[in-house]
């Protein structure tokens, strides 16, 4: 818990960010969603979240950008070719699926501006470590 107190705003931002897209994912699964296959992206986004609280600045940057992004990119992907994803968020059918899918956009969101936050953030770049 310490550990989690001496992270700069712009971490804890980024570790916020991947549990909410993390829980996002894990939401709209057990809705019923058929978007996401297997339960792959929020263990990946919960591990790079716990690396990113606990991990030297000097690398969990990389880690706490790079992982949001690229699943981002993914879902503007998967949106753009399948028109899943704005479905979820247009259907109110079912809220659990739209909650998740607004938790999931949110979080990716919130990780990636942590996550460019603390790629520019010279204080923790100068000291490496906080």
């Amino acid at each position: 818990m310490r550990r989690l107190m001496q992270l700069s705003s712009w971490a804890r931002l980024n570790v916020i960010g991947l549990a909410l897209a993390a829980a996002g994912m894990l939401l709209q699964m057990a809705a019923g969603s058929d978007l996401y296959p297997t339960v792959t992206g929020p263990i990946v986004l919960f591990a790079a979240a716990v690396l990113v609280a606990l991990g030297s600045p000097r690398w969990t940057r990389f880690i706490g950008l790079g992982v949001p992004l690229l699943l981002g990119v993914g879902a503007i992907v998967a949106a753009v070719m399948t028109g899943e994803l704005v479905d979820q968020l247009a259907s109110l059918g079912n809220p659990a699926i739209v909650v998740g899918t607004l938790m999931h956009v949110v979080g990716l969101g919130a990780a990636v501006t942590g996550g460019v936050g603390m790629l520019l953030d010279r204080r923790s770049q100068v000291s490496g470590d906080r």
